[in-house]
């Protein structure tokens, strides 16, 4: 058996095999896609195609759309499509500084922070 005869088969699976591999690849994305879309509902954080952050207001399924409100009493609809992904709102970084001392404590972490950014310049 000649080596240049099994040239041609072997060089077959090493480039179907990549095919095969990203063609999973991508439907799987597809999958989590639909599985997201599926699961919004009214209140959800969301972010669109088009980099726009909004809140769900409403879901219509029969015409594939959904109602994002974009600011108070804003509500425009979309496609269902042009949502790219919910978004994690962060209460940690919402928190309020309700007592003296904590806001002493963070108006110190600042000044530091500063004076490291001009000892750098």
């Amino acid at each position: 058996m000649d080596l240049s005869s099994l040239m041609f088969p072997l060089l077959l699976v090493l480039l179907a095999v990549p095919l095969f591999l990203s063609a999973r690849k991508q439907k799987r994305a597809v999958a989590e896609q639909q599985a997201l879309l599926n699961s919004l509902e009214p209140g959800d954080r969301v972010m669109t195609t088009s980099g726009l952050y909004a809140t769900v207001a409403g879901v219509n399924d029969e015409d594939n759309t959904i109602d994002l409100e974009i600011a108070d009493g804003v509500v425009t609809t979309w496609l269902r499509q042009a949502i790219r992904e919910k978004v994690v709102v962060d209460t940690e970084t919402d928190a309020v500084v309700d007592d003296v001392e904590d806001a002493d404590a963070v108006d110190e972490t600042a000044d530091v922070a500063r004076a490291q950014q001009e000892s750098k310049k």
